[in-house]
């Protein structure tokens, strides 16, 4: 659903507030009146259009610019008290619901600069259905998944990256592929990985592996593919919640704002060696929930200076 224009520009103005006020005490009420609404309906158009409340929006970004403080060095009592947290429990607790893991751990793996301004109207031109929040940085040891592949004709596609959100539209709804795999591999943790494997040089076809773990003990049967994914480290990005309706559109639009917005500004780049992939597990079922997401998996290290 498009955004009015005018909406767009008034949460712009709300959200570059947050921005310049993020280690104060940010007020909803206020956010209301700096834009003319009434707080009950101004928490509604948050809501509806970012893809978050308006305190939960506030304290994931406020965690991520303490990303970058961590990175600098700082202690983990004086960041929490920076950014409002009263205590330091309180601000490990929230540090790990967001991004799965304590300050501690995490830190090894933050990003190394601060958060990327996030500009609405290009969010709402390439439909990704709400705000593409700053990606986790995981480093995943090597692990192996198997599945079947699906081959078409598609020109100049050489990594996943390029054909987004393609098993949702290519593989036939009549191959229940998703239930086989589970009841021939039954793996230990819901998921679906969709990787393309052409080779570099393949212009002309494209083969895409729809998979689930797999231990390496479990022997397949010969239509099935395995493949071990190396060690790496990723930038993990979550789609926007949105409708059944958006989701295959919010995937491409979140590829788009990722290659085209948040990488050339970050200071990675492609790992070209490992796999980037998507990955979707039990939150992008719509019988389940009214809105949904998944992940997409960017393999990257530190940009090498020219």
């Amino acid at each position: 659903m498009e955004v009015p224009i005018q909406q767009l520009f008034l949460l712009q103005r709300v959200i570059d507030y947050i921005d310049n006020h993020i280690t104060e005490e940010i007020d909803p009420v206020k956010l209301a009146t700096l834009v003319g609404y009434s707080p009950y309906h101004f928490s509604r158009i948050f809501d509806k259009h970012i893809g978050y409340t308006i305190m939960d929006y506030v304290q994931k970004r406020k965690l991520q610019f303490a990303l970058y403080d961590l990175v600098q060095g700082k202690k983990i009592i004086q960041i929490a008290l920076d950014y409002g947290f009263e205590t330091h429990s309180g601000f490990t607790k929230a540090f790990k619901r967001c991004f799965g893991s304590p300050p501690s751990l995490y830190k090894l793996h933050c990003p190394i600069s601060l958060p990327q301004k996030l500009d609405l109207l290009i969010l709402e031109q390439k439909k990704t259905g709400g705000i593409v929040m700053q990606p986790k940085i995981v480093h995943k040891q090597s692990f192996e998944i198997a599945g079947k592949t699906f081959e078409s004709d598609i020109e100049k596609i050489s990594y996943t990256r390029d054909a987004p959100a393609f098993w949702e539209q290519r593989i036939p709804a009549n191959e229940a592929i998703e239930r086989t795999l589970y009841d021939l591999l039954t793996p230990r943790e819901h998921g679906e990985y969709c990787i393309n494997l052409s080779d570099t040089d393949s212009r002309d076809k494209f083969t895409y592996l729809f998979a689930v773990n797999c231990d390496k003990d479990v022997r397949l049967p010969n239509e099935l593919t395995r493949l071990k994914m190396k060690a790496a480290t990723y930038a993990v990005f979550r789609t926007p919640l949105v409708e059944v309706e958006q989701f295959v559109p919010s995937i491409k639009g979140t590829w788009q704002y990722i290659l085209e917005d948040w990488l050339p500004l970050s200071h990675y780049e492609v790992d070209e060696t490992v796999y980037d992939f998507e990955y979707y597990d039990e939150h992008c079922h719509d019988w389940e929930y009214e809105k949904i997401y998944m992940e997409i998996y960017l393999p990257i290290k530190e940009r090498m200076e020219v």
